[in-house]
């Protein structure tokens, strides 16, 4: 499938929201692995920030938005009391925030292939480490994040206890 992964735009940002929508159904359609909940994560004003502050980018095919993915160096707070590979200040690692997929994606590669760019984009940037965190009961996106080379580091819990998501794995890819 040809790709095309670019920095979003302010003109993207109906798409994406869009996008988020379509997640967002066929998560509560299906079975809802990240924990994501429509009008609550990820939502337009997620597209509007990471668009605002430089760090949205989108992956395209023939037919439109096929996903996106937010990079970005601040952490969780709940990130400073991890037991990282490395210790790192921000400005050497970027955090994987609001990656998605369209469903009509699913199983095709282009999540692989934004993680891929997520790892290409670091190390242009200079970059030691990519960070992130992932719902514990998010098996398929664990399971791509360690295809990929992402190392799990530990649980922690990011303060979601009242939407129902206890505990968030962290993983780590050093470059």
């Amino acid at each position: 499938m040809p790709l095309t992964i670019r920095p979003g735009t302010r003109e993207d940002i109906d798409a994406l929201a869009a996008l988020y929508d379509a997640c967002n159904d066929h998560l509560a359609a299906t079975v809802n692995w990240p924990g994501w909940r429509k009008g609550v994560y990820p939502v337009r004003a997620d597209a509007a920030d990471g668009v605002r502050g430089s760090c949205l980018f989108v992956a395209e095919d023939e037919k439109g938005l096929a996903g996106s993915i937010i990079l970005r160096a601040q952490q969780e707070p709940a990130y400073l009391g991890a037991h990282w590979q490395e210790a790192l200040p921000e400005s050497a690692l970027l955090v994987v925030h609001t990656f998605v997929v369209a469903p009509r994606c699913l199983r095709q590669g282009v999540g692989a292939r934004l993680l891929a760019f997520a790892e290409a984009h670091a190390r242009q940037e200079g970059v030691r480490a990519l960070r992130l965190d992932v719902y514990e009961k998010n098996v398929p996106a664990m399971r791509l994040y360690e295809k990929a080379g992402y190392r799990y580091i530990e649980k922690v819990s990011l303060g979601l206890e009242t939407c129902g998501l206890d505990w968030f794995c962290l993983y780590e890819r050093l470059l």
